[in-house]
């Protein structure tokens, strides 16, 4: 196969990677929080029922941001609902996923399960704009972030938190545009409400950072024209718009579904011409920065009868998709994808954190353990911290039904701030090995430290329980460094991460 090829030189840079792009998202959804992270009684439950094994797992992971409580479950929460103490707690029907929230896991139980974490991880609050709206948003920041000696803030130091949970990023509502969320509205309609919470949140507090809802998704028949309408009404009030994408081999296309980075790019290149034409529009000079708080593989059509048949169960087992190799692989291709854009995607939240679509799986009782998905991530986050690098690659070709002509190799590079380079490069080639050659231009680099691959003979390999670490990465010899250059072979259908001082 002809060699795939790029250049690096740190003259030529996109941005540096905000922490926040390693981000995650916790929804009362399925076994996400109940036997998820939160399970009293488990042989590793801490003395506020929060799973060790899981806490353990999620900071190996490194995300940072987690967006809590949802997703489609927040267009009907009471936040009222998840304080004080819990035998006092309602419990209320949740019309998103057809099932019975108790609320023995609220706000206070997320901060400090934020709090274990470490201090990476940093609380991303949905308020509900589709049952609710303005006067409850400001409720919750009351509750949530005011010091003492208001009623709510007050309120909060009697259910035991004394200190304000401080919490700076806010979304205003969640798809908005979608007909399945509850209280669904036209762009109009929402923009309206957006803009109305956003200025009266910013009244109580100037410093926090507001993202508005953006389209569900780029299929969406009112995509662009929902977030123009939008951004018109909110455009000076938020500093975010929202994107959310999910990905599944369709009629068993796997090579157009090797290819999901390539909608998924177009999606943040399309949206960040839409925001900066009405930021011209308005005259403003301020940049609308992207909050891509909802991606993943997610086999959602097979999801869709499984919570029709639900009958209000308490945490039932719900999109729980057990991922293989070739998801893993598309995975982190769409993470290559969100650095790529680090100079507008700021945020990101890959959704969601355990159980649900997740990296981390666990059984009630019983073991926690990695899915494929959970080894891209966590070295993205490790090891893609810094300035990334510019890169075009010169590489072969491949057909698919979906986005015509696309390249085999997909790839990034980030620097670190000690001078150290991580080149990310997918294959999606299924049958192929990939050779890759790169000029190194202005960087002093003499060694390859690590590099590693996600692949398998068996592109349909997964962990699961009995095999908790069926898949995990591997190295890879003969990379190579010599004279300014880069060489290394890539393995069919994989994952690479190259490490280089």
């Amino acid at each position: 196969m002809r060699t795939a090829r790029f250049t690096l030189d740190p003259a030529f840079t996109v941005a540096e990677v905000n922490p926040r792009l390693f981000g995650s998202f916790v929804e009362h959804l399925g076994r996400c929080v109940y036997t998820g992270i939160y399970e009293p009684g488990h042989p590793t439950a801490d003395e506020a029922g929060l799973r060790t094994d899981v806490l353990d797992l999620v900071r190996e992971l490194g995300v940072t941001a987690i967006r809590y409580p949802g997703g489609n479950f927040v267009s009907g929460y009471k936040w009222e609902d998840s304080v004080g103490p819990v035998e006092d707690r309602p419990r209320r029907l949740d019309l998103a996923w057809r099932s019975t929230e108790t609320n023995r896991f609220g706000l206070s139980e997320y901060i400090a399960f934020l709090r274990k974490i470490g201090p990476q991880a940093e609380p991303m609050m949905a308020v509900n704009l589709g049952t609710r709206g303005v006067a409850e948003a400001l409720e919750l920041q009351e509750y949530a972030n005011h010091p003492a000696g208001t009623a709510l803030s007050d309120l909060r130091a009697g259910h035991g938190d004394k200190d304000p949970f401080g919490i700076r990023l806010w979304c205003l509502g969640n798809e908005m545009d979608g007909p399945w969320q509850t209280g669904h509205k036209t762009a109009e309609e929402y923009g309206r409400v957006a803009a109305e919470t956003a200025r009266a949140m910013r009244q109580a507090d100037p410093g926090v950072e507001l993202v508005a809802c953006g389209s569900s998704g780029q299929s969406m028949e009112t995509f662009a024209e929902w977030e123009a309408t939008v951004l018109k009404e909110t455009y000076d009030l938020v500093d975010f718009i929202s994107l959310h994408a999910y990905y599944e081999p369709l009629d068993g296309d796997v090579d157009s579904f090797l290819a999901s980075a390539v909608d998924m790019e177009s999606f943040i290149e399309n949206v960040v011409a839409t925001c900066d034409h009405i930021g011209a529009r308005l005259k403003s000079k301020k940049k609308i920065n992207l909050s891509f708080d909802e991606w993943n593989v997610w086999y959602m059509s097979r999801s869709q009868a499984e919570v029709a048949a639900l009958d209000w169960p308490e945490a039932p087992r719900l999109l729980e998709d057990n991922y293989s190799v070739l998801d893993a692989v598309v995975f982190g291709s769409l993470l290559i994808a969100l650095l790529r854009h680090a100079d507008r995607v700021t945020v990101a939240c890959l959704a969601q954190l355990v159980n649900v679509i997740a990296p981390i799986m666990t059984e009630p009782g019983g073991a926690a353990w990695r899915q494929t998905t959970f080894f891209p991530f966590a070295q993205a986050s490790k090891h893609g911290r810094g300035e990334v690098l510019d890169v075009r690659v010169d590489s072969p070709t491949y057909q698919t039904a979906k986005y015509g002509e696309t390249d085999l190799l997909h790839a990034t590079a980030v620097r670190a701030g000690d001078g150290t380079v991580t080149v990310f490069a997918v294959n999606r080639s299924r049958t192929d090995a990939l050779p890759l050659d790169v000029a190194l231009n202005g960087l002093d680099l003499t060694e390859v430290v690590e590099h590693s691959a996600l692949a398998d003979a068996d592109p349909d390999a997964r962990n699961t329980a009995a095999e908790p670490e069926r898949v995990v990465p591997h190295p890879v010899d003969g990379t190579a460094l010599a004279d300014g250059r880069l060489t290394a072979v890539l393995e069919p259908l994989s994952w690479n991460v190259i490490r280089l001082a």
